[in-house]
C-alpha cells in the first residue's frame, strides 16, 4: 500500500460485525484520520497496530433517545461511564435542564461536550414548559430555539409531547417544528396512545419517531404510518417485553433502542442500551439484529449517515467483545484512538460547570395548614400508580373526611404534593395517590418531570413538611424523612437535577436512600425516585399532580380532587 494511504492504526485478528449484510466476517481494519480507511488482507502498512485476539468488533452503540439529566450524572461523568459499555453516542434531550434553566442549560450541555472524546447530539427541548397547567423555571418558543438549531451537534427537536396542541395546529408547535423540517432534520414524537385521525395529522406535521408505545397494536399502526419506533427500557418505563414481540425482519430496520431515563443504579447494575441489546439477544432475536437496532438503525433515523456501520469513510468508533451473552467490552476505540481497556480510560472526560446551571430554589418554606386538603364530600380522584410504567389510572375512592378535610385512615391513599419553586409565590398543588406504600414517612425531590418543581409523597403531613422544607434548605436535590427526623438527603446542585460526583460516589449516596424507602416500604417495581418524579409530568396518562392542582390528561385540563360520580374505575 502507497504510503499516501498508510494507516495510522490496523486493527488485526478481529471478527467484524457487518450491519448491512448481517454477517461477520474477519479482514484488517484499517484506520485513518479518525474514519475507517477499508479492510481486506491489502491493508499491512500502519503506524501502529492492535491485535484483537480473535473477539467480536462492533460498532458504538447509540442510545436513540434519553434525558442524561435523569442519570443525575454531568454530561462528561455519564459519557464516561457509558464509554465503558461501548456507547459512544447518545441523542440527548435535554427538557429536564431546559425547564429549570432556559437556553442556558442547553447550551451548558453542548459547551462540556465539545471537548469530550464522545459524541452528544442533541434534539433541542420542544416543550418548555410541557403545558400551560403548571410553573416551569423557563418558557422557550420557537424564536429562542432559533438561537441553537444550527448548532453542529443539533439533529432537530426534541420529543414533541404537547399532541393535543399539534393536533389542534398550535402556532408556536408548528413553527418550532418548522425550524427542523426546513433543515432536513428530525422530530422527535412523544404520543402515548395516539391513533387513527390524529396519528395522521401528527405525523403528517411533521414528527418521525415515537417511544411511547403501550401495545403491539399500536406499535404496529405508527410503523404502517411510516414513524420510527423507540422500544424503551428505562428505570421507570419498562416497555421491551411488551413491545419486542412486534419486531420481525420486515419492520426491522424501522425499529431502534433507548432508555429515555435511567438512574445510576440501573445504569451500574445493567448498563445503559446495551442492555436493550442484550435483552433482545436473549429473546431470540439475531444478534446482528439486535446490534442494528442500537446501531445503524438508530444513525438512519437520525441521518448520521458517518455512525453505525464498519465500512470505509464511516467514523471509526467501536469496541471489541467477546461473547454476545454479556457483551462485556474488552476495549473501545473513539475516531480510531483506543479510550478504554480492559477497565482503564486513556482520555479525560472534563465537567464545565457554570453558575448559570447552579439549582434555583426561590419556595418558601411550607407550614402544616399549607397541606389541608380541603373536600366536598367523601368521593375524590386519586392517582393510581402502576409498576413498571409511567401511565396512571384515573381512580375513584372514598375517603375519611375530618372537619371538611381529608383524613388519613389507612396505609394504601397517600398524599402527594408539588410545590413551585421558582417564585416566592410558591404555588402548593394537593392530591392523592396509591402504589406508591410508603410507610411512616415521606420523601421529597426536586426531580420532578418536566418542570422540576419539588414534588413529594407521605403518609402524614409532620414528614412531609420535614422533608420538603429540607429540600428547600440544601437547594434541590433528594430527601427521606420518617417519624420526625431527616434520614438521609442528597443535594444535586446542577439544576437541582445532577450531581457534580462521580458515578461510583453518587451511586453510594443514592442507594442509601434507594435503601430507606424499601424499609419504608417500597416494593419492586416502583422505583423509588424515578417513579416519584414522573407523578408531575402531565402529559402521560391519565392522572398527574401539578403545582397548579390536580390534571387529568384525557380531557387535558385541570379538575376538581372531590368527585360527584360514584362509579369506580
Amino acid at each position: 500500500m502507497s504510503d499516501l494511504i498508510k494507516a495510522d492504526l490496523i486493527i488485526k485478528n478481529a471478527k467484524i460485525i457487518d450491519v448491512f449484510n448481517a454477517e461477520i466476517f474477519e479482514e484488517n481494519l484499517a484506520i485513518k484520520d479518525g474514519e475507517i480507511l477499508g479492510f481486506g488482507p491489502y491493508y499491512e502498512n500502519a503506524k501502529e497496530y492492535f491485535d484483537a485476539q480473535g473477539a467480536y468488533l462492533c460498532p458504538s452503540l447509540i442510545d436513540g433517545h434519553v434525558h442524561i439529566e435523569s442519570s443525575m450524572l454531568s454530561a462528561a461523568e455519564l459519557s464516561k461511564y457509558l464509554t465503558s459499555r461501548g456507547i459512544l453516542t447518545i441523542i440527548a434531550d435535554p427538557h429536564e435542564i431546559a425547564n429549570v434553566c432556559g437556553l442556558d442549560g442547553m447550551t451548558y450541555i453542548l459547551d462540556e461536550a465539545k471537548d469530550l472524546p464522545f459524541n452528544i447530539y442533541m434534539m433541542l427541548a420542544s416543550c418548555v414548559p410541557a403545558t400551560s397547567f403548571e410553573t416551569s423555571g423557563a418558557k422557550l418558543l420557537a424564536k429562542d430555539l432559533a438561537k441553537l438549531i444550527d448548532h453542529e451537534n443539533v439533529l432537530g427537536l426534541g420529543e414533541m409531547m404537547n399532541y393535543p396542541g399539534l393536533v389542534n395546529q398550535d402556532k408556536d408547535i408548528l413553527d418550532k417544528i418548522a425550524l427542523a423540517k426546513e433543515r432536513n432534520l428530525t422530530a422527535d414524537g412523544h404520543c402515548p396512545g395516539l391513533t387513527g385521525r390524529d396519528l395522521d395529522i401528527y405525523i403528517k406535521s411533521g414528527i418521525a419517531t415515537d417511544h411511547e408505545c403501550r401495545s403491539q397494536e399500536e406499535m404496529k399502526e405508527k410503523l404502517r404510518k411510516g414513524m420510527f419506533i423507540q422500544i424503551r427500557e428505562g428505570s421507570a418505563a419498562k416497555d421491551f417485553d411488551n413491545l419486542i414481540g412486534a419486531v420481525n425482519k420486515n419492520n426491522l430496520n424501522r425499529c431502534f433502542f433507548c432508555t429515555d431515563d435511567r438512574h445510576p443504579e440501573d445504569l451500574t447494575n445493567e448498563g445503559s442500551v446495551d442492555n436493550n441489546v442484550r435483552k433482545a439477544i436473549a429473546y431470540g432475536l439475531d444478534p446482528i439484529d439486535a446490534i442494528k437496532m442500537a446501531t445503524i438503525n438508530t444513525a438512519s433515523a437520525y441521518k448520521l449517515d458517518k455512525l453505525g456501520a464498519i465500512a470505509p469513510s464511516y467514523e471509526a468508533s467501536f469496541f471489541l467483545f467477546d461473547d454476545f451473552k454479556d457483551l462485556k467490552c474488552k476495549s473501545v476505540f473513539y475516531k480510531g484512538e483506543l479510550v478504554y481497556d480492559k477497565g482503564k480510560y486513556f482520555k479525560k472526560y472534563e465537567q464545565k460547570f457554570t453558575n448559570k446551571v447552579k439549582s434555583p430554589m426561590r419556595a418558601r418554606k411550607i407550614e402544616e395548614k399549607d397541606l389541608d386538603i380541603y373536600l366536598e364530600n367523601d368521593q375524590v380522584f386519586v392517582i393510581g400508580m402502576n409498576k413498571n410504567s409511567l401511565v396512571t389510572d384515573k381512580l375513584i375512592r372514598k375517603v375519611k373526611v375530618l372537619d371538611g378535610k381529608f383524613s388519613y385512615a389507612d396505609d394504601v391513599i397517600k398524599k402527594i404534593v408539588v410545590c413551585d419553586r421558582y417564585s416566592q409565590k410558591t404555588n402548593i398543588g394537593l392530591g392523592l395517590i396509591t402504589g406508591y406504600p410508603i410507610t411512616n414517612g415521606a420523601v421529597a425531590s426536586t426531580i420532578a418531570h418536566d418542570s422540576h418543581n419539588i414534588v413529594a409523597i407521605g403518609d402524614n403531613d409532620r414528614d412531609l413538611i420535614l422533608a420538603i422544607n429540607r429540600l428547600i434548605d440544601i437547594e434541590g436535590g433528594l430527601v427521606v424523612s420518617s417519624k420526625g427526623e431527616i434520614l438521609g438527603d442528597l443535594k444535586l446542585e446542577i439544576a437541582g437535577l445532577m450531581s457534580r460526583k462521580s458515578i461510583n460516589e453518587l451511586n453510594k449516596s443514592y442507594k442509601v436512600l434507594y435503601k430507606l424507602l424499601k424499609n419504608l416500604g417500597l416494593d419492586d417495581g416502583i422505583d423509588p425516585f424515578m417513579s416519584l418524579g414522573f407523578m408531575a409530568l402531565p402529559v402521560i396518562p391519565h392522572l398527574k399532580m401539578t403545582d397548579l392542582g390536580l390534571f387529568d390528561n384525557d380531557i387535558f385540563s385541570l379538575i376538581n380532587i372531590s368527585c360527584k360520580n360514584l362509579t369506580e374505575k
